[in-house]
């Protein structure tokens, strides 16, 4: 009994010391502005106009426009608005590939394929930014 008083006694000093000592830190934000004001931030990067070329052979390609605003979900994809094999030619857009609408055991369907449904999975918009890392990474020969 005695040692499980001392225990929860030298459990509750510890909370304390530590309690303390977070109370005794100060706090500072990351926000360059007060909290009730709007904190405006810049873009940084446009989307270029131009195609990007792939670095390597079946690279996804990337989107030269933006889809910030796309729903893409289980009920709805607005990609296919345009890039679907039934809208493409009027929308003057890229057809999917034949790819996207082959299932899982390789049968050709009519709509896009449960499996490829969700383009940003592969798909992401181009930009001209700088590597977040450095590497040493080599185009492929036969790329643009």
């Amino acid at each position: 009994m005695k040692k499980q008083a001392l225990i929860s006694a030298i459990a509750v000093s510890a909370l304390l010391a530590v309690a303390s000592f977070v109370t005794a830190q100060e706090v500072q934000s990351l926000r360059t502005t007060p909290v009730d004001e709007q904190n405006i931030v810049e873009d940084v990067f446009q989307q270029d106009k131009q195609r990007f070329g792939r670095n390597y052979r079946q690279q996804p390609p990337l989107i030269p426009h933006s889809v910030e605003q796309y729903q893409i979900d289980l009920k709805a994809n607005q990609c296919l608005r345009c890039h679907d094999w039934s809208t493409a030619g009027e929308r003057n857009a890229p057809t999917l590939s034949m790819t996207h609408y082959l299932d899982r055991d390789g049968n050709q369907l009519d709509r896009v394929a449960g499996t490829r449904w969700f383009c940003n999975q592969c798909h992401v918009p181009q930009v001209d930014a700088p590597a977040l890392v450095d590497n040493t990474f080599k185009a492929s020969s036969g790329s643009n």
